[in-house]
């Protein structure tokens, strides 16, 4: 079964990317850095079947499309190899161009527990996820999240997160553990190689969070604020 957060690679003759897709009950919702994933899935037959579209979220320029589009939508099949999920495809914009990807799962045991929130909570679905680090530390990152009644999956083209949240009245909270799961190649060198805790607070709207947290990096306290904004419904 098709199910839980994943490490993907993408392949096409433009290059490779990597990124993280949380797949559950016929939805897959994910993203990298620049790029947020959106799609549904069928596995009732023998083979899977899938449809992905993209969306830019970060308009970095050095973040640049397989496609060389920014939005695309494939069409895919594929199937299971022990633990693994291949899939291969293309795209009606881009006829005659093959795309590929691999799936791999990633654990979720270091995830904290959680509870389904109740009326008034923030909404399920996908977000982008901007962070701006404090305290005069330099730099931040880009990625995405995915927000599931309680769960927090999600990650970038190098990291994933694995959390739970709780929430109430326009206030949120909750718990994230950080992992690197493709070498970072220096890309955020505070969080590289380690395998960060993380805890936040801050508040919610219909379509927008933001939070304070603090990363427990090693034995470095690291402080930063996150924004995020929602891109696809669950």
């Amino acid at each position: 079964m098709l199910q839980g957060l994943y490490k993907v690679e993408f392949h096409t003759v433009h290059g490779s990317r990597s990124g993280v897709i949380y797949a559950y009950d016929g939805r897959m919702l994910g993203g990298n850095s620049a790029f947020a994933f959106i799609g549904k899935y069928d596995e009732s037959g023998e083979e899977i079947h899938a449809e992905v579209s993209t969306v830019r979220h970060h308009d970095d320029p050095s973040y640049q499309p397989l496609f060389k589009t920014d939005k695309i939508t494939l069409k895919l099949r594929g199937w299971q190899e022990e633990d693994h999920f291949y899939f291969e495809g293309g795209s009606g914009q881009m006829p005659g161009i093959p795309f590929k990807f691999l799936m791999m799962p990633i654990s979720d045991e270091a995830a904290p527990p959680f509870a389904t929130p109740g009326v008034g909570g923030i909404a399920n679905g996908l977000y982008s996820l901007h962070i701006r680090m404090l305290d005069g530390v330099d730099g931040g990152n880009t990625g995405v999240m995915v927000l599931h009644d309680g769960r927090i999956r999600g990650g970038d083209g190098f990291f994933d997160y694995i959390g739970s949240y709780t929430c109430a009245n326009g206030k949120w909270k909750g718990e994230i553990v950080n992992h690197e799961h493709t070498p970072s190649r220096g890309e955020r060198p505070v969080f590289g190689g380690y395998e960060v805790g993380i805890g936040f607070s801050g508040t919610y709207s219909r379509n927008h969070a933001e939070a304070e947290a603090t990363a427990l990096a090693g034995k470095r306290s690291i402080r930063f604020k996150a924004e995020l904004k929602k891109f696809a419904d669950w």
